[in-house]
């Protein structure tokens, strides 16, 4: 690990905090890709956003799914329909409103997600299975406080 002195500028500290997220971010995207094609490889990476997203936060509806995911409207239904022909994904009438409906997970897609998760997980938790709590507590404290989740 490289040492910083206190002849170290803050503009190199944020020039080297910019390559790390960068690594972090790049890492995550590939690990992305590869858990999505886990799940089912004939599928673009960007339907497993929905199905990660219906797995993480329950059944919505293609509105929520669209702003939440960054994709425009016409994708999200060109995605859910595949994804609603292959098993995965199942609509509903949505009980607090009749004329809405309501996205979730399949049995099959929950498992399937499940499955592919569990690949991705361990490429985290080999990464960190050294550390030492304290380590792993300090590292959580500092996330938190960069996403601006200070009070949690």
């Amino acid at each position: 690990m490289e040492e910083y002195t206190k002849n170290t500028t803050r503009e190199q500290l944020e020039l080297k905090l910019g390559e790390q997220l960068n690594a972090l971010i790049s890492a995550s995207h590939a690990l992305n890709v590869r858990t999505a094609a886990r799940f089912d490889s004939t599928l673009q990476p960007a339907a497993f956003l929905i199905i990660r997203w219906l797995f993480s936060f329950g059944p919505t509806n293609a509105t929520v799914l669209a702003e939440s995911t960054a994709m425009d409207r016409s994708s999200v239904s060109r995605l859910v329909n595949q994804l609603k022909r292959l098993g995965y994904v199942k609509s509903e009438t949505s009980p607090d409103d009749r004329r809405g409906v309501l996205l979730s997970l399949t049995e099959l897609g929950r498992q399937q997600t499940m499955d592919a998760l569990i690949e991705k997980e361990s490429t985290f938790y080999k990464r960190i299975s050294k550390w030492e709590n304290s380590e792993l507590e300090k590292f959580i404290k500092l996330l938190n406080k960069f996403n601006g989740n200070e009070c949690q």
